[in-house]
């Protein structure tokens, strides 16, 4: 069976966007995962079903590795901006419910590229792994390290491993503070591994260093794919970035 899907990206973190009709969930692990792979199928970190049911959209993020995802915050505008192509529209609004809870974002497009806006809920935050890392949940668990500019990227991997088996998997990011209103990070995202940007470890990254009293609010996160903003508002933090189509893309599924 042939499926013609989208593909849009978010500051760099890619995704196959599914739009289809209120009949269960398409995709599979193993479907998924073949797409995804960057050397045998089309490549993306993820790819993500939107399943329109009346006003609203249901999203499942099936991660490269086939594995699902609670949340993620530059996939709720690629899903956004992914249903508004394919409906013909340049603005719009939409509720979605992910695993994490309903979420509304907003994106405007112009041609093929644009920016908008999500919801992203609650942030929790929790204790310290390790004297290391700050837990925190948006929806989907992170750890926040401070980097250091003397370690490689091994020595970040092999932490990163260490630190997300003892809570179950989790992303963990490297963060560290350019000044009270910009922070630089890298990702290693949880199903995925180094990603050119992650939304909701921005949000988690801002909240630690917030509560760190390090930084202000609003904060530019800069990812190696591009900028995103993060605003903690009350029990409900906002994430605004980059969104912009790549293209579309015939896949044959068993």
């Amino acid at each position: 069976m042939q499926r013609t899907v989208q593909k849009w990206q978010g500051a760099g973190n890619d995704f196959f966007v599914d739009v289809h009709g209120d009949d269960g969930w398409r995709w599979s692990a193993e479907s998924s995962r073949a797409i995804c792979d960057r050397h045998r199928g089309f490549g993306a970190d993820g790819l993500l079903e939107a399943r329109l049911a009346g006003s609203d959209v249901f999203m499942r993020l099936w991660n490269a590795d086939g594995s699902v995802a609670e949340m993620s915050g530059n996939g709720l505008r690629c899903l956004t901006a992914a249903v508004l192509h394919s409906r013909g529209e340049a603005h719009g609004s939409l509720g979605v419910v992910t695993e994490a809870g309903h979420r509304v974002c907003e994106v405007t497009l112009e041609g093929t590229s644009g920016r908008g806006g999500s919801s992203m809920g609650a942030v929790t935050l929790g204790g310290t792994l390790d004297d290391v890392a700050r837990i925190v949940n948006v929806g989907n668990p992170h750890l926040v390290v401070r980097d250091d500019a003397s370690w490689s990227n091994a020595q970040r991997e092999e932490l990163a491993a260490t630190l997300a088996d003892k809570c179950g998997g989790a992303n963990v990011e490297f963060a560290t503070v350019l000044s009270r209103s910009h922070v630089r990070i890298s990702v290693i995202e949880r199903g995925v591994g180094w990603t050119m940007a992650c939304g909701t470890g921005s949000v988690a990254t801002a909240a630690a260093l917030r509560d760190a009293g390090a930084i202000d609010i609003p904060v530019t996160i800069s990812n190696p794919g591009g900028d995103l903003v993060v605003d903690l508002r009350g029990d409900d933090a906002h994430l605004t970035g980059p969104v912009a189509y790549v293209g579309d893309v015939n896949w044959m599924v068993e």
